[in-house]
């Protein structure tokens, strides 16, 4: 199947842009075919190409099972091609496929040479990328609700356990609701240093080492040199605003993640981290 400038009309990411445009677009574009279960990209994969899916279908996986399939004519993973973020999906052909795709490099050179249509492709983009927080939001907000609900719905449980007869389950079901209670805690949850407050470690050696993710009790490296569970460690946090002194011990450790339970901090450095952890946040939060 031969793709035209009509069909990319179709696609919100080439909204408003000639067809003139669109059609040498369409002659720098490359052919791949794919026969049934052939892979496309897998997880965890740096983007390098804009895929056009022009016949068969597409499945994107997570995990091993199916989330999505895509059905002709689409774009498959614009947004981490355009953005340079890693693959979170496996992509695999259900049925024999046709697709076009154009490298990021070459897709941004078109576009710098040709000047009057870069802006509604960057404009588009931008559409594309709203739309999604906006849905991401809306998301966010139901688990937030449902967590809340939840939430009071334990403790509520949890007082009438310890108000009632005690019997030979009784303690479990506190402790365990307890657990549940105290993980299910804001100030748990994990999130991901942006760029613009670029979080690390530095390892007596001097090595800085990224921070993939945090919370008031845990970090997430991208790697420990050595590390196994249950090691003790200790490092100093390196944020945009000082440094903190930390220790903790090692709960996982795995090839590009490891899990480090932080030691309690004196209030100073436990103040300084948690400005640091709502500046992450708000960084998160659309105004």
């Amino acid at each position: 199947m031969t793709i035209r400038p009509a069909d990319l009309h179709a696609i919100p990411l080439f909204e408003g842009i000639t067809e003139a445009h669109l059609a040498e677009l369409i002659e720098g574009l490359e052919r791949v075919t794919l026969a049934p279960g052939d892979v496309l990209f897998e997880a965890g994969t740096e983007p390098k190409h804009l895929w056009l899916l022009a016949s068969g279908e597409i499945a994107l996986e997570q995990a091993g099972e199916v989330r999505f399939r895509l059905a002709p004519i689409a774009p498959i993973g614009e947004l981490g091609a355009l953005t340079g973020l890693y693959r979170n999906t496996r992509a695999v052909a259900t049925e024999a496929s046709e697709l076009y795709r154009i490298g990021v490099v070459a897709l941004m050179r078109f576009f710098e040479s040709h000047g009057d249509v870069a802006f509604p492709f960057y404009h588009n983009l931008l559409k594309i990328v709203a739309q999604k927080v906006h849905r991401d939001a809306m998301r966010q907000g139901e688990m937030r609700a449902n967590i809340i609900r939840t939430q009071k719905a334990m403790k509520e449980l949890r007082d009438r356990v310890l108000e009632a007869e005690e019997t030979p389950i009784s303690r479990a079901v506190c402790e365990t609701l307890d657990t549940l209670i105290e993980h299910n805690r804001r100030v748990h949850y994990m999130v991901t240093p942006a760029y613009a407050l670029s979080t690390s470690v530095r390892l007596d050696t001097g090595v800085l080492i990224p921070v993939s993710a945090m919370s008031d009790r845990y970090l997430e490296l991208v790697s420990l040199p050595d590390a196994k569970a249950g090691d003790e460690v200790s490092f100093v946090l390196v944020i945009p605003n000082g440094e903190i002194p930390v220790s903790g011990k090692v709960r996982q450790a795995g090839e590009g993640s490891v899990l480090i339970e932080l030691d309690l901090l004196i209030e100073e450095y436990a103040k300084k981290l948690s400005e640091h952890l709502t500046r992450v946040q708000m960084l998160d939060f659309v105004v």
